[in-house]
């Protein structure tokens, strides 16, 4: 299922960006926040007037060990995605899209650049189920899980709306949540790049060595 939400330019039209109820079938229009962009030149990436700060987040990792967001990410490019290890369909997606285009990129490159999957669904996605999955897509990749409420609210400072995980009308539990991936510039650390799932490898493959080097895809 897809829902719509829209990021408002300061001044100019408003950019579309598109959303995800993973596994349920609700089809309703659900703006989350407005967000100041550059007027949209048609091109998957959201440039941001005004970037995110980097959420204040401390988490547990993979491996069961604290994981200080900010701390541990600092002057570093960052990816941050939120979702969950049950979507059928576009985080796992999404995850593989990051994976095959961070392995087009030099060596030197793919040791600067973190991709951070934060759960929507920390009930079932412990540290070791994190771990489970992000291995056989990127042993690299960061995977964090923790409290809900604080998950929700790191989320929210980014725009992006999560629910906490319920049963749909077949008694499966699913998780809404947007799926932007938000880029963060090694050089400010503010949030600055927005994607949405409709960005393909060839985007990801073409913008990373920019995002890497701080500068607008």
């Amino acid at each position: 299922m897809r829902k719509k939400t829209y990021a408002a330019a300061a001044l100019f039209a408003a950019a579309a960006l598109t959303l995800s109820a993973c596994g349920s079938g609700d089809d309703s229009n659900k703006p989350i926040a407005d967000v100041s962009a550059e007027a949209g030149s048609g091109k998957v990436a959201t440039i941001l007037d005004k970037p995110f700060e980097k959420p204040d987040l401390v988490l547990t990792d993979t491996h069961g060990k604290k994981y200080d967001l900010r701390a541990q990410t600092k002057g570093r490019p960052t990816l941050i995605y939120f979702g969950y290890t049950h979507c059928p369909d576009v985080c796992p997606l999404t995850m593989n899209n990051l994976a095959v285009a961070k392995k087009q990129l030099p060596k030197a490159q793919q040791d600067k650049l973190r991709v951070v999957f934060v759960t929507t669904d920390p009930d079932r996605d412990t540290p070791s189920a994190l771990g489970t999955w992000l291995k056989g897509i990127d042993s690299d990749f960061v995977g964090l899980t923790g409290d809900f409420a604080t998950i929700q609210a790191g989320a929210r400072t980014l725009g992006i709306s999560i629910e906490p995980t319920s049963k749909d009308k077949n008694g499966k539990l699913v998780s809404v949540h947007g799926t932007q991936v938000i880029a963060f510039s090694p050089k400010t650390d503010g949030g600055y790049v927005l994607y949405g799932e409709d960005a393909t490898v060839d985007d990801y493959t073409k913008d990373l060595p920019k995002i890497i080097r701080g500068e607008n895809p």
